[in-house]
């Protein structure tokens, strides 16, 4: 019998997906580094339990409703160890990965999230999300990888520590966006995120089963993330891209309704971020155009 690793354990989030969340379990039971297996079910599902009482260092934890994001935070209440790592039910870690994980954080002690290459389907395709994190255009010095402002949520291995300090997921963000908040109070706090591609795993991804719903939370979430966080002038510039993207998709006027209703939440949660990680999303994604100064013109002076 392998003896769990008193290093990391794993944080699965699964939601009425029993077939998926047995091959992911199977593939985390065979790991070398034999991690912890905690399973957040939202939802509570008996199928789901059925299939955790079959793997023996596996965990449950019911969630009585589908909590989205804000499940892992359960999850992680039951973590032993100063790492965890997440994945979700159509993802599941490479052998040694975690491993490799372990030993970067133990190298770098201000390094709070490490985001791993995340290989998609059979051919083993690199995400895209992870081929921009690899051409970050941030200051990288000191750090075991590309410095990053946000991270794949269902695909990062986390200190503990930082995660709980920072609350977890935010509830009412429920899926979309959610790590972008996460990853700002992670960096206001004074923890490094960065992309390490030599830790991976693996993502099989299963149908989206309401795609108009999810791009409808996410852009009131989006709407929320300016406001909460950003100054006023960079969060106008925001809500004017998410405006923009919202039209787009056919979702603005839902989504601006369910933010505006949040609108007194928001103001209330309102903490401006550090200049410093400021101009970092800035440089990642961009910000409004700089003020112009009209100059004064003395009278008699050339023109």
């Amino acid at each position: 019998m392998k003896i769990a690793n008193p290093r990391v354990s794993v944080v699965v989030l699964t939601h009425e997906r029993p077939q998926e969340l047995e091959r992911t379990l199977c593939h985390l039971e065979a790991l070398p580094e034999a991690p912890a297996l905690i399973v957040v079910d939202n939802g509570a599902s008996p199928a789901t339990a059925e299939v955790v009482r079959r793997f023996q260092r596996a965990q449950l934890v019911c969630c009585p409703a589908n909590l989205g994001a804000a499940g892992r935070n359960h999850g992680v209440e039951l973590v032993r160890t100063p790492y965890v790592a997440f994945c979700d039910d159509d993802t599941w870690w490479e052998p040694g990965a975690l491993a490799r994980a372990v030993a970067v954080l133990d190298m770098y002690p201000r390094l709070g999230v490490l985001n791993a290459q995340v290989l998609v389907g059979p051919e083993n395709r690199i995400d895209p999300a992870c081929k921009c994190m690899a051409s970050s255009p941030l200051d990288s010095r000191g750090l075991p990888g590309p410095r990053l402002v946000s991270f794949m949520a269902g695909a990062v291995v986390m200190r503990v520590q930082a995660f709980r300090k920072a609350s977890g997921y935010e509830p009412r963000f429920f899926l979309g966006a959610e790590e972008a908040l996460l990853g700002q109070d992670l960096m206001a706090a004074g923890w490094d995120m960065a992309y390490v591609p030599a830790v991976q795993m693996h993502h099989h991804p299963s149908p989206v089963r309401d795609r108009r719903a999810r791009q409808l939370v996410t852009t009131r979430n989006r709407f929320w993330l300016a406001w909460l966080r950003l100054p006023w002038r960079l969060a106008w510039h925001e809500t004017r891209k998410v405006w923009r993207d919202g039209q787009a998709q056919g979702v603005l006027g839902a989504a601006l309704w369910s933010a505006l209703a949040g609108l007194p939440w928001t103001l209330a949660r309102r903490r401006v971020l550090p200049p410093a990680v400021v101009q970092m999303i800035v440089k990642v994604h961009g910000g409004p155009p700089p003020v112009r100064r009209r100059l004064a013109v003395l009278p008699g002076a050339q023109r």
